[in-house]
């Protein structure tokens, strides 16, 4: 997630440490056994997340989830009822989550205050992002953890691989993989109790991944992934959720050559690197400009330095959502949509 979007929204990847595929793997089940879980047996339990030991003395009732990834994965696990807040958004809700979604507070459409969090009364904060749990975003996890709080942050930005006091989005030594999601699902639904659900979970996002690219060869394809910003485009590096969707279809990323998360690229750079297929942010805030597909489609196709692009005379676009283009569920949902832009463009074998 670009730097400037993180800033607005103060507080926006990798192989899972190990450790935490086997803290957060524990258990199994479903239904009455994750009910009986729920409500108490198997406490205290302690996961590893990113160098912290998050000790919770019972399953959650009161969570407060403070970035749209980690709000959308309690929700597709079934917790509604056990949050008492969200907020940080830079997308509807994916479809299917909207009437759980309603029945949750939102404390604020972008980043809150830490009072307004600890007025929720949370017993547990997640987030997706370090910097919304962190010097300058909504507070450290300490400053929860003083008062009791246990806070969890997503492995994909936090974990081995990923150094984000590199300066922007931070840079990647090592490709993010689905595998770092996956954990995370593993970790919450332990966190909770309901370990069966989040391997169902972890079971139907792998079934729709290998649903997407069976029998997909797009080898000689090259993507371009533009998030927002038109003077000074956030372009996605080789490493990110871009680069596991890319991975995933067979295609090659245009700028695979740095391992920054979002770095700004000119327009004249990308005319040389001519890429095949446009992936478009289709964001829904408005804080950056070319924040829309539209809005970036109207741009490719009207500057000089763009509108001779492969791509933009042959209306090559993909459109995604924000939360598509950062770790999370949804990039799964990215490579749905990427896998079948390339088979409807006749470019995938």
């Amino acid at each position: 997630m670009p730097v400037l979007l993180r800033t607005a929204l103060r507080p926006a990847a990798l192989l899972l440490a190990p450790a935490l595929l086997l803290t957060a793997c524990g258990g199994s089940g479903g239904g009455a056994e994750d009910a009986g879980k729920s409500a108490g047996s198997g406490y205290p339990r302690t996961i590893d997340n990113c160098g912290h030991k998050v000790t919770l003395k019972s399953a959650p009732q009161r969570a407060v989830s403070l970035n749209q990834g980690t709000t959308e994965i309690l929700l597709s696990l079934g917790l509604a009822d056990r949050m008492a807040g969200t907020a940080t958004w830079t997308d509807p809700v994916t479809k299917g989550l909207e009437k759980a979604n309603a029945s949750v507070p939102r404390l604020a459409d972008n980043a809150p205050s830490f009072e307004k969090v600890l007025d929720a009364d949370p017993d547990f904060v997640t987030a997706s992002f370090v910097s919304t749990l962190g010097k300058g975003g909504v507070a450290t996890r300490e400053q929860f953890e003083k008062l009791g709080v246990p806070t969890y942050v997503s492995p994909s930005d936090c974990s081995a691989g990923k150094d984000n006091d590199s300066g922007g989005d931070g840079s990647r030594g090592t490709p993010l993989t689905l595998d770092s999601v996956y954990g995370e699902i593993a970790d919450l639904a332990r966190a909770f109790g309901v370990e069966g659900r989040g391997k169902k979970l972890v079971a139907e996002l792998k079934g729709r991944v290998s649903k997407a690219t069976a029998g997909l060869d797009a080898s000689d394809v090259s993507l371009m992934y533009w998030f927002a910003n038109s003077q000074s485009p956030y372009l996605a590096g080789c490493c990110g959720a871009p680069g596991a969707i890319t991975r995933a279809v067979g295609a090659e990323n245009a700028f695979a050559d740095t391992h920054d998360e979002w770095p700004q690229i000119n327009w004249e750079t990308v005319a040389d690197r001519d890429p095949d297929v446009i992936v478009l942010g289709d964001l829904t805030r408005e804080q950056q400009t070319a924040e829309t597909a539209q809005a970036k489609i109207r741009f490719l196709e009207s500057n000089p330095a763009t509108r001779n692009l492969t791509a933009v005379k042959k209306k090559r676009y993909v459109l995604l959502s924000g939360q598509s283009m950062n770790p999370s569920i949804r990039t799964v949902e990215g490579i749905e949509k990427v896998a079948a832009g390339l088979r409807d463009f006749g470019l995938a074998k």
